[in-house]
Order: structure tokens, then C-alpha cells, then sequence
């Protein structure tokens, strides 16, 4: 007979910007990651997007404007199957703090943020499988140190994560998502230390420095300070389609009108921000105006080509194209760049160098948020004895660097980049002193 795995006395849930990740933590010091079994074979994360479409069962069930969803890997299997007739949602988590948003049009519904991630949730434990069906009593939520957006609201956002996470049913516990990490990190240390967290999420990077106690000590880790800003791996990739993609597709070219030469006007590319967008601008209105701007276009070919991806629904394409180079530029210094769809052919080569100047105002704005988090701290960096570097863009040279400049090759560890936060928020669940760990309500740094 099989054996059977110890209920689970706390789960640890990473709600992330681009991935999700959720571990569950028997009380026995280890944490098992929970894995999905999805299209492209079992995987322990999961996207954070949804899909909705109208069907006649969800207009039955529910009655006029009824919708069916998905979340995660079938979410994107839905809409690339059939995008017209679908609305797919990415990186959702980023309007959370965001008093501008309302809610989502969906067809003829209108979704606030919590009743999107309530279905996402009810899609991540369904998919999630008999490990999830019955939920520990001790659940612990990550969350940003800082939220996207110019001006956050950490007390709004609190208020939409308590009415999402309201579904489990159970009292939820947030931990900032860097002292999630900072927690796993230290279970592994054998002596006394300082330790700095960077995570390079989709939306934000954030940063922690905790105080490490020796293991028999009664309160292991104490936090110091937090400090967060909104850049991370989703500016990085559209840093790559501002400077590489767009003007292939007609971005910073001309048009003629009447005895003038004017500048293509940028509002015709915001939509490229986001490959999800890019289906909504497929219809009548839009491309009538893209096929007059082509006709006077001063590089008519280019605003083809831009037409092109609008009408063969290439967005997803791309962006996957445009992450493989920043994966690529991670580990070679240099890649070709190459996206080919409905008779479409893109190909460029570009340097790590490139990429580098393109991501260099987001790296600099980095560095003075690591600042802040030291000056929080009371430390300088000579004072640290351990940098832990997670997020999957924490693999990007350019971004070691920064932390290798300041604090040493030596210092600098990594590992479990998309799994570490989820790890140790499942541990912290089961520690005496969970309360210290608290994020505070409705604050940010």
C-alpha cells in the first residue's frame, strides 16, 4: 500500500504577479511544493492569468451573460484556441493597490479584483488536486513590500486580498513575499548572520534583511527592514519590445499628412505592453486606422507588419519570443532574435550589451531601493553576511552584478528562483513566533 504523506499543518501560498506557487508544511521542518498537472506535463507553478468566454452551459447556470473560465496553463490553451471569442487576463495582481481600478469588462459582467481572484483561486486548488482539498488551519499569503503602480494603495489592496482570500474559509496571515525567502534561506544556516533577500518578481522587486540567529536560539530570524519598488521582469520585456520590436512595427517612423511630416503618434503602440491586448485590437475601427496610416506612412512596410500581428493574433508569439532572448542574453552575450508568424519574419541580433543600456535606468532605480532597505536597516554593506537572490530575473548578469559590485562574489547565493518564497512562507506557518513576521495592515514602506 501506498504511504500516505502527514496532513499538512500549514501551506504557504506565493501569489505572484506571473507565477504562483503554493507548499504545504507537515510541522516536520520540510515543505513539499504542490505540483500542478498541466498540458505540458506536472510543474509546481503556475501562471497567474484567467480566460473567460460565453458558452451555453454558463448562460444556463448562471443566466444572461453567463461565463466559463480557466486559469493558469489552460487559461492561455483557451485563448490561443479561440481569441476573438475570449478575454484573457495576465499579471492581474498588479492593480490590486490600484483606486483607478474598478473592476473588468468581461462580456456583459463586470468582475472587481476580488471576484478575479477568487476564481483564479478556485482554479489553482481544483488543479492543485487532492493535496489541496482539505486546507490546513495555518495559511500564509505572501505579499509585496511595495505594490505596483505611481501611487499604491496598500490599505485598498488589503482590503481585495482579504475578500480573495475569503474562499479558503480560514484566517489568512500575510508575510512579506522577500522574508518568505529570507525564512527558507535561513533554515539552512548553521551559524549566526545578516542576511539580505532580493526578489525579482514579474511586477515588483523587493527587498528584506533579517537577523539570523545559531539554531538553538528561541527566535531564529528577527526582520530589520523592507523596502520595495514596481520594476521587475515584466518592465524588463517590454524594455526589449520598446527598443526592439516596436520600431520594426512602425514605432518612432513618420506619416505624411497633407504638406507636413509628422511622428507616428505612441498611443498607437501602448497596447504592445501587454500581448494579451494586442486581440482587442483586432477590430473594424483599428484596423481602418492602421490601413490609413500605412498608406501614408513614410515606411509603409513597417505599419504592415504591425498590421500583420494584430490580424493573425501573433502577441503571444512575440512576447514568447522576447522572453527566450532575455533568457538567452542571460547566459550567452549575445542572441539572435527571431519571431516568424503568418508570413511574418522579424530577425535581429542583439547584444547582452544591448539589453543591458535598454534595462539601465530600471537597474539604477533598483540600486537606490537597495539603499533605502540598508539605510532602513541601519547597515551598511560590509555589514552583510549572506545575499540571497531570487525571482527568475535575479538570473539576468547585468542584475548579479549590481549585487556582486556591492557586496562580493562571495556573498552572493541563489536557487529555487520561482519556488523559494512559497517555501518558506509554508515553514513560517508552523513557527512560534509567526506574529513577528506579519506584514502590518495596510502599509508599505
Amino acid at each position: 500500500m501506498p504511504i500516505s504523506m502527514p496532513a499538512a499543518r500549514s501551506v504557504g501560498i506565493d501569489f505572484g504577479t506571473t507565477n504562483s506557487v503554493i507548499a504545504l508544511n507537515a510541522g516536520d521542518g520540510q515543505a513539499k511544493l504542490v505540483d500542478f498537472a498541466a498540458p505540458g506535463g506536472p510543474a509546481s507553478v503556475f501562471r497567474s492569468a484567467l480566460c473567460f468566454w460565453q458558452d451555453d452551459a454558463a448562460t444556463k447556470a448562471a443566466g444572461r451573460g453567463g461565463l466559463a473560465h480557466e486559469a493558469g496553463p489552460w487559461a492561455i490553451a483557451e485563448f490561443l484556441d479561440f481569441p476573438q471569442g475570449s478575454r484573457f487576463l495576465q499579471s492581474f495582481k498588479s492593480v490590486a493597490a490600484s483606486a483607478t481600478f474598478e473592476h473588468a469588462n468581461l462580456f456583459e459582467k463586470r468582475l472587481r479584483f476580488e471576484e478575479l481572484g477568487q476564481i483564479f483561486l478556485s482554479h489553482l486548488l481544483a488543479h492543485g488536486g487532492e493535496p489541496l482539498r482539505d486546507l490546513p488551519e495555518v495559511i500564509v499569503v505572501g505579499r509585496p513590500v511595495r505594490y505596483v503602480g505611481a501611487r499604491p494603495d496598500p490599505a485598498l489592496a488589503r482590503a481585495r486580498y482579504d475578500a480573495m482570500f475569503a474562499l479558503l474559509g480560514r484566517p489568512v496571515h500575510y508575510v512579506y513575499e522577500p522574508l518568505g525567502a529570507a525564512y527558507g534561506f535561513a533554515a539552512g544556516l548553521s551559524d549566526p548572520a545578516t542576511l539580505l533577500v532580493a526578489d525579482f518578481g514579474g511586477g515588483t522587486t523587493d527587498f528584506s534583511i533579517v537577523a539570523v540567529a545559531a539554531p538553538e536560539a528561541a527566535r531564529r530570524c528577527v526582520p530589520l527592514g523592507s523596502a520595495g519598488i514596481g520594476i521587475a521582469g515584466d518592465r524588463f520585456d517590454y524594455r526589449i519590445m520598446d527598443h526592439l520590436v516596436l520600431p520594426l512595427l512602425g514605432k518612432g517612423g513618420t506619416y505624411r499628412s497633407f504638406d507636413k511630416v509628422l511622428e507616428i503618434p505612441a498611443g498607437h503602440f501602448a497596447e504592445f505592453g501587454d500581448w494579451s491586448r494586442l486581440a482587442l485590437m483586432r477590430n473594424r475601427r483599428t484596423l481602418e486606422q492602421l490601413a490609413r496610416l500605412r498608406h501614408s506612412a513614410t515606411d509603409p512596410a513597417a505599419i504592415g507588419r504591425m498590421i500583420a500581428v494584430i490580424e493573425h493574433e501573433l502577441g503571444y508569439g512575440l512576447y514568447e519570443a522576447v522572453g527566450q532572448l532575455k533568457r538567452t542574453l542571460s547566459s550567452q552575450p549575445h542572441a539572435s532574435f527571431r519571431f516568424e508568424g503568418a508570413g511574418l519574419a522579424i530577425e535581429a541580433e542583439v547584444t547582452r550589451a544591448d539589453f543591458e543600456s535598454w534595462i539601465a535606468p530600471d537597474l539604477r532605480r533598483i540600486g537606490e531601493t537597495l539603499d533605502t532597505v540598508l539605510a532602513q536597516a541601519g547597515l551598511h554593506a560590509h555589514q552583510i553576511d549572506h545575499v540571497f537572490l531570487t525571482g527568475g530575473s535575479s538570473l539576468i548578469p547585468a542584475v548579479r552584478q549590481l549585487f556582486e559590485t556591492r557586496f562580493g562574489e562571495s556573498r552572493i547565493a541563489s536557487g529555487n528562483e520561482l519556488t523559494s518564497i512559497a517555501h518558506g512562507l509554508s515553514l513560517m506557518g508552523t513557527a512560534p513566533d509567526l506574529h513577528q513576521w506579519l506584514a502590518p495592515e495596510g502599509e508599505q514602506p
